[in-house]
């Protein structure tokens, strides 16, 4: 493979691993010479943030920048392995496309399936024989372990759910959430640290199944929260700070006065 074409007015996908051999090359860039599959798993998951962020903008040009800061880190990622003679990134193109045909046979092949529904059943009819196939032990198996608790959490009641495990409806769901605050106000009345941190993880646990049956997503929703409560607070500095003042020098009355203009602003 050569060096890259600097003078070319279009780059494609195969000049991304021309770029990265001369940056991984003899005299090329010392940063990118040290890069290991570790410290590339930091990498990709602050640049997948980055790219969540700049999805939830809306802005074309910041997200078609961030999806190639994550494609040329797989790039990297792979082009290690096929350093070491392990696989190369036509490996893993190869099994990506593969899977996907495997598993849309209703697409690909001749079963039908004109739901929703009806792909998820057979996705999981595939994914259990797949599982089969490989020995896997447990459905909960390829839920990654590092992925964040409320993401973790929506992941494995989902996939256990799909399994018949679940509530019949959503009355049952918001039933057991009742069930939960009661016990959390428990272990709080009796002030049990240890107590009142696992029912409050039952509490929430179980607000991610209301999600889940709500036909949302509860990382989603909460990001959403998140970011109306920092515009009315934002919003509610600036004003504050017009006349002269600080949320710390004016009186409760006047900050909860504050705060429903700003609720009134961003709703």
């Amino acid at each position: 493979m050569g060096r890259i074409d600097l003078d070319k007015d279009l780059y494609e996908f195969s000049d991304i691993k021309k770029i990265l051999k001369q940056l991984r090359g003899k005299d090329g860039c010392p940063w990118d010479k040290k890069q290991t599959v570790k410290t590339l798993s930091v990498s990709i998951e602050e640049e997948l943030y980055e790219l969540i962020d700049s999805l939830e903008s809306g802005d074309p040009g910041n997200i078609s920048e961030e999806l190639g800061d994550v494609m040329f880190l797989i790039v990297f990622i792979a082009n290690i392995f096929e350093e070491n003679k392990k696989f190369s990134i036509k490996d893993v193109i190869q099994k990506n496309a593969e899977k996907l045909i495997r598993r849309h046979p209703h697409v690909f092949g001749d079963e039908v399936a004109e739901t929703e529904s009806d792909v998820l059943k057979k996705w999981e009819g595939i994914k259990r024989q797949e599982r089969a196939e490989n020995s896997v032990e447990s459905i909960l198996d390829s839920v990654p372990y590092k992925m964040p608790p409320l993401k973790k959490a929506y992941s494995v009641s989902d996939r256990t759910a799909r399994n018949g495990f679940d509530w019949d409806d959503m009355d049952g769901v918001l039933k057991k959430v009742d069930e939960e605050l009661d016990e959390l106000k428990e272990a709080i009345k009796i002030k049990d640290k240890s107590e009142i941190e696992m029912e409050f993880g039952d509490l929430l646990f179980t607000l991610t199944n209301v999600a889940r049956h709500a036909k949302i997503h509860p990382d989603t929703a909460l990001r959403s929260s998140i970011n109306k409560f920092e515009n009315r607070f934002r919003y509610m500095e600036k004003s504050v700070k017009k006349n002269g003042n600080t949320l710390e020098t004016i009186s409760r009355s006047e900050i909860d006065k504050e705060w429903n203009l700003a609720k009134d602003k961003f709703k």
